[in-house]
């Protein structure tokens, strides 16, 4: 019998116990506009964060972050009938995209609201674009791994 390790499909030489880099890729999802569907949103981000290694916390915070922002957009959708929400994972940090399209959305999340300090407070960036039939939210939130 063959020696696996001698023909290098497995390997426990120092280059192969390096910590791999995770290409940067992007999730989509498109879930009615309803709260109904919110708990889909924070099962993707709980998943996704934990591919990145978040820790339990990042987790827990990611959540609150994703159900806060999807909430505050629902509250202002107008005559939209779609979320949309976009995942982009780089090596330590998920960057979360949230938006609605109706003419008659809304108007922007104030920046005094409680809300908006519970995003700032547990993302490291988090912004708001209002066009006129869109309304988005994104933020980001690195994990702690080095």
């Amino acid at each position: 019998m063959r020696d696996p390790l001698a023909h290098g499909w497995m390997s426990l030489r120092p280059e192969a116990t390096q910590k791999a880099v995770m290409p940067t890729s992007t999730v989509h999802l498109e879930i009615p506009a309803s709260g109904a569907y919110l708990s889909v949103v924070r099962a993707a981000a709980t998943g996704l964060a934990a591919q990145l290694q978040f820790t339990y916390e990042e987790i827990d915070d990611l959540r609150i972050a994703v159900d806060e922002a999807c909430t505050q957009l629902l509250a202002r959708r107008g005559s939209a009938t779609t979320l949309r929400v976009a995942y982009h994972l780089a090596d330590t940090e998920l960057r979360v995209d949230v938006s609605i399209e109706a003419p008659d959305r809304g108007d922007p999340i104030a920046k005094d609201t409680f809300a908006w300090q519970i995003l700032t407070a547990i993302t490291d960036e988090v912004s708001e674009q209002a066009e006129s039939d869109r309304l988005a939210l994104s933020f980001r939130k690195a994990g702690s791994r080095a």
